[in-house]
């Protein structure tokens, strides 16, 4: 597939970048005053009419500039919530909630049980607050959940490339100017090739995770293995820049003071969130065993 960004997707990029350097702390609110909230629901429910794959763009630039705010999961989940029959809305296959990009509590419920032996432990990076979370009991509501999974595991590819990106951006920039030896550290083979290595990889994700959110945003019968090799593939690289770029920091990269260390947990979470690497390359062994 030949895959170019449109005027309109570079111009988004630009404003996006701009404004979460500016402001990389913002409050939901001020995102969803921009549209971010809803750029993938439809015009006549109140969104931007966009596809996921224009949505894509400002996931990766939340993962560039570490945005902590639940920007991700409440554009992801946002255009398939089901509506809730207790409020006088009535459960819909497709459902929306009505004037969902303008409310501040949303209550669903489910569960999910995957077989597995061992011990259950959750993931949770308490530097992100996701909202309030308040366990009740009620009649189970019918949705499809496939299509948010995915949508998800989509999303957090394209948050670990910009991730990656960012965590290359710092190790450029460091060696650039750090001088030894009378020379700056980047002229050394040992401190600049793993950087050109961060690059390849970074540009191998981040094709991998457009792929992936171009059939997520298609709805494509390729979608889920799509997912899976991207999430496998651009979480690893996160991981990687971080170390990376931690290491050519020398010292100052293992402080708290440096921000390297946020960007390195931030990828260590997403590599194990949905199922590490082994289990999302496993989904794509298991699609192409059955192809043959």
């Amino acid at each position: 597939m030949d895959f170019a960004f449109t005027q309109e997707q570079e111009e988004l990029r630009r404003e996006a970048r701009a404004f979460l350097e500016a402001n990389p702390a913002a409050p939901l609110a001020e995102l969803r005053e921009l549209g971010w909230l809803g750029v993938s629901v439809p015009e006549e429910r109140g969104g931007g009419g966009l596809s996921f794959l224009d949505e894509a763009i400002l996931f990766e630039e939340a993962g560039r500039a570490l945005y902590s705010g639940p920007f991700l999961t409440t554009a992801v989940v946002l255009p398939a919530l089901p509506e809730i029959d207790e409020q006088a809305w009535s459960v819909e296959v497709d459902g929306f909630v009505p004037d969902l990009l303008h409310v501040d509590r949303v209550l669903t419920e489910g569960m999910r049980s995957l077989p597995a032996e061992g011990e259950m432990l959750a993931t949770m990076d308490e530097a992100r607050p996701l909202g309030r979370l308040t366990a009740a009991g009620g009649e189970a509501v019918a949705g499809e959940w496939e299509p948010v999974r995915l949508r998800l595991l989509a999303a957090l590819a394209l948050e670990a490339v910009g991730i990656a990106q960012r965590a290359l951006e710092l190790g450029i920039e460091y060696v650039s100017q750090r001088e030894q030896f009378g020379k700056k550290i980047g002229a050394y083979q040992a401190v600049s090739h793993p950087l050109a290595d961060t690059y390849v990889e970074t540009e191998l994700a981040r094709s991998l995770a457009y792929w992936a959110a171009w059939c997520v945003a298609e709805e494509d019968e390729q979608a889920a293995v799509a997912v899976a090799a991207a999430k496998a593939q651009c979480a690893e690289t996160a991981v990687a820049a971080c170390e990376r770029s931690i290491q050519v920091h020398g010292g100052i990269g293992f402080t708290w003071e440096h921000p390297l260390h946020r960007y390195y947990k931030r990828a260590q979470w997403l590599d194990a969130f949905g199922g590490h690497a082994a289990a999302q390359r496993a989904i794509v062994a298991a699609a192409l065993l059955d192809e043959s």
